[in-house]
């Protein structure tokens, strides 16, 4: 996975060569923010799911000051909040609303969000945003829950696959060396 993430993922050079990021290079150029292990993959995994769910064109700004902020790894954070798109944010929203209204005690209805068929994206936004405000405090409650939610569940998740998967590069390993043992071949 490291292989592949590294391969696809931008780099150092494209950051610091970018005229537009070059002011925010020494920031952006951190160490931390391209290293890749256990625990900067489950802390970016965690700040992308949360941020994902920011409302707007916002959500890669947030998880690249979440980043800053945490010291994890900033391309994988940024891929991460992917998750949401056209198609998958009236469910989730509609999810973040249950959730608040349930947990701020019932009493409010959902309006079904705006039809978008054929709209430019500028007004897709406007009607999107409208939607959103008119949905008001269990939906902004049932966000913050949500967000939080998957971003913990996201990083416990990478935490535990990446230690599953040492576990079995281990044992793979001891087995690989007892078989050398029991033919007796040289080990190197």
């Amino acid at each position: 996975m490291r292989k592949l993430l590294k391969r696809v993922l931008p780099g150092h050079a494209s950051v610091r060569d970018n005229r537009w990021l070059r002011p925010l290079g020494s920031t952006l150029l951190h160490p931390s923010l391209w290293h890749l292990n256990r625990h900067s993959a489950a802390g970016a995994v965690a700040v992308g799911l949360f941020c994902g769910l920011i409302p707007g064109p916002f959500q890669m700004i947030g998880a690249a000051l979440g980043c800053v902020v945490f010291r994890v790894n900033l391309p994988l954070a940024l891929v991460t909040t992917l998750y949401t798109n056209p198609f998958t944010i009236v469910p989730l929203y509609l999810l973040a609303f249950t959730l608040g209204d349930w947990l701020l005690g019932g009493g409010s209805h959902f309006v079904a969000p705006p039809e978008v068929t054929g709209m430019p994206i500028g007004q897709w936004m406007s009607a999107m945003s409208a939607w959103i405000v008119g949905l008001g405090r269990p939906l902004v409650f049932g966000l913050l829950v949500l967000a939080n939610t998957l971003a913990l569940t996201g990083y416990f998740a990478v935490r535990g696959a990446w230690r599953l998967h040492l576990l079995h590069a281990w044992r793979a390993r001891r087995k690989k060396r007892q078989a050398r043992k029991d033919t007796g071949a040289p080990g190197h």
